[in-house]
This record gives structure tokens, C-alpha cells and sequence, in this order.
């Protein structure tokens, strides 16, 4: 039976070795940082690293913008102390999430970018994490709004403000960063309040005045309507 490969980082000088290795890592996000998609002797050369030893750390460009990507995976993207009215608390994630999408732009760029080869394995970004963050958001409703499916909910809202709609809205609608990050907040917003008119129909309350359609527009209709009484 065959031994298992070990990688080359693994044997003999691994502390040089690791080095080495974060230093084409940098290098390759420095270049995605500025709107390339690096092949692994374009890391290389940036680093200062001979293109032979570039490969042995990296047979490819895929291995390359893998390690690339950005590996922390905390259990919450919430701050410490986050409120539990729903509203509040979906707005403090959504301000972290939005930051941290836009922090790692040219990372979670290339990470869309190779889970949409054919046949390619999804990188380790692609594995829907951000479904759980969302749920840890939404987690007072499955208190307050037993009715509510708090799954179907969270993947609505990571489906309406992830990476794919802020790419969507800057490369297509043309938008800037904030306006981006304003609309994927707003539809987090209009989402949990759509939920939340579900769950109490009969109750008002239950979504803000200015969530619901049309709101900011009712006074001015109500003036008109006063205008049109009088004149008759």
C-alpha cells in the first residue's frame, strides 16, 4: 500500500520552510489585493522566491489561491454584548458581515471564482458557514417567533447579501462599496421583516413603520388625499 504524501513544508527545515511559504501566501494576496488573479511564479517572483521553490509549495494555481484565502472561522460574527431585539441584532451582524465581505473582496472574488470550475471541489470559503453565523443572528426568534423557520430564514438573507450580491451590485449596478453595503443591509432588514409579518400577521407592531412598503410615501398621500377632500 502506498504511504501517504507529506507535504514538502512538513519535512526538514520546517520553520525556514513555513516562512517560505507564508511569504508566497502574502505575496499572492498582496496581487489579488490588487485586482489579479496571481499564477504561483507571479507570487514567486513578488516574494522573492525562485520559481522552482515556489512549486514545491505550490503545484498550481489553485493550490495557490486556496491558501490564499482568509482562514479564520469564528463561531459568531456578532460583537460581544450584541442586543437581542431582532432588528438591532440583525443590523450589528450585518455591519460585521458586510465588513468582513468587503475586507476580503479579492479573496472571496478568487474563492467564487474556482467554485464555479466544472468539476471543481469548493474551496473551504464555499462550505456555507456563513448560514450558521446568520442563525446564531436570528437565535432570540426561535424564542419570540416559535413559527418562524429560522434555517429558511438565514439562508434567504445569506442568499440576498453575501459576496455574489456585492458583486452584483459593484461590477453590474455600479454601485460604491457603501451604497453596496447599504442595499445587502436593507435586504437583511426587509427579509426579517417579512418574516416577521408572517409569523403575526394580525400584528402590526411586529414590523417598524419604516420597513413596511410604502411607509416613508403615506404621508404625502395622506396630504393629497386632505387637499383633494377640501377642494370638493
Amino acid at each position: 500500500m502506498m504511504g501517504m504524501s507529506v507535504p514538502y513544508e512538513a519535512t526538514g527545515r520546517t520553520q525556514q520552510k513555513s516562512r517560505t511559504r507564508e511569504a508566497l501566501v502574502a505575496a499572492a494576496r498582496e496581487l489579488l489585493s490588487a485586482g489579479s488573479t496571481p499564477q504561483v511564479e507571479d507570487a514567486a517572483q513578488r516574494a522573492g522566491i525562485s520559481r522552482t521553490t515556489a512549486y514545491r509549495y505550490f503545484p498550481n494555481q489553485r493550490s495557490l489561491l486556496v491558501a490564499a484565502q482568509p482562514q479564520i472561522s469564528p463561531d459568531t460574527l456578532l460583537p460581544a454584548g450584541a442586543p437581542s431585539d431582532p432588528y438591532a441584532r440583525l443590523d450589528a451582524f450585518m455591519q460585521a458581515f458586510t465588513r468582513y465581505n468587503l475586507e476580503w473582496e479579492p479573496q472571496l472574488r478568487s474563492a467564487l471564482r474556482l467554485s464555479l470550475e466544472p468539476g471543481a471541489a469548493p474551496p473551504t470559503l464555499r462550505q456555507g458557514r456563513a448560514i450558521g453565523w446568520i442563525e446564531h443572528a436570528l437565535e432570540p426568534l426561535r424564542t419570540s417567533h416559535p413559527g418562524i423557520d429560522i434555517r429558511a430564514l438565514a439562508v434567504a438573507i445569506r442568499s440576498a447579501t453575501g459576496i455574489e450580491a456585492l458583486i452584483w451590485l459593484r461590477d453590474v449596478a455600479g454601485y460604491s462599496r457603501k451604497r453596496a453595503a447599504e442595499t445587502v443591509r436593507a435586504s437583511a432588514r426587509a427579509l426579517l421583516a417579512a418574516a416577521l409579518a408572517g409569523a403575526h400577521p394580525d400584528a402590526a407592531g411586529a414590523v417598524p413603520a419604516s420597513s413596511r412598503p410604502g411607509a416613508a410615501a403615506a404621508p404625502a398621500r395622506r396630504r393629497q388625499s386632505q387637499r383633494r377632500t377640501s377642494a370638493r
